[in-house]
C-alpha cells in the first residue's frame, strides 16, 4: 500500500477549497441568520469570530503547522497573533464530542433557524440554502478533512486529539 504524502506546508489550492468550503457554510448560514434581523447576525457573526480567535489562541499555537501553512492556513495566521505554545499540550489534549458543541452551534442555529423560516414563510431559496448548508457541512468537510487536510497531516501522525476522536481504529 502506498504511503500518503504529508505536508510540511500545505499546497495553496488545498488553502484555498479548505476555506472556501467553510466560508460558504458562514455565508450561508449568514444569509439564514439575517433573515431573522441585523442584530441576529451580528451576534452570530461574532460568535464565529470568538471560535475562530480562540481555535487560533489555543490550538493553532501548539500545532505542528504553527507559522506554516497547515491545510486551512491558521497555522501562518495563528504564528501573526500569538506566540508559540508547546507541542506537548497539542498532543496530550483530550477532546470528547461534548467539546465539539460550540462548533456544532455554527451549523445547528442556521438549520434550526432556517426550518423555523421556512414554517413560518416557506421560500425556496431558504429551502435550497438549508439543503447547500447540508450538503457543505457533511459532505464538503468529509471529502476537506479526509481526503486533503487529515490525510497529508504531520501533526496527525505525531499526535491529534481530533484524529483520536474521529478514528475508526481503537486505540488501547
Amino acid at each position: 500500500m502506498k504511503k500518503q504524502k504529508i505536508y510540511d506546508n500545505y499546497p495553496f489550492w488545498i488553502v484555498f477549497l479548505s476555506n472556501l468550503v467553510s466560508v460558504l457554510i458562514y455565508l450561508i448560514s449568514a444569509y439564514i441568520i439575517y433573515k431573522t434581523g441585523i442584530l441576529w447576525l451580528i451576534i452570530y457573526l461574532m460568535y464565529i469570530l470568538f471560535l475562530e480567535i480562540r481555535l487560533l489562541k489555543h490550538a493553532c499555537v501548539n500545532c505542528y503547522y504553527f507559522g506554516k501553512s497547515c491545510a486551512f492556513g491558521k497555522g501562518r495566521i495563528s504564528c501573526i497573533l500569538f506566540r508559540k505554545g508547546t507541542a506537548e499540550e497539542f498532543i496530550h489534549k483530550k477532546i470528547t464530542w461534548k467539546d465539539l458543541i460550540p462548533e456544532m452551534m455554527v451549523f445547528i442555529i442556521p438549520c434550526i433557524t432556517a426550518i423555523v423560516l421556512l414554517i413560518l414563510n416557506f421560500n425556496w431559496l431558504i429551502l435550497i440554502l438549508l439543503i447547500l448548508l447540508f450538503l457543505l457541512n457533511f459532505s464538503g468537510n468529509a471529502l476537506i478533512r479526509g481526503n486533503l487536510a487529515c490525510r497529508h497531516c504531520k501533526q496527525r501522525e505525531i499526535g491529534c486529539p481530533a484524529e483520536q476522536l474521529f478514528s475508526k481504529k481503537k486505540k488501547n
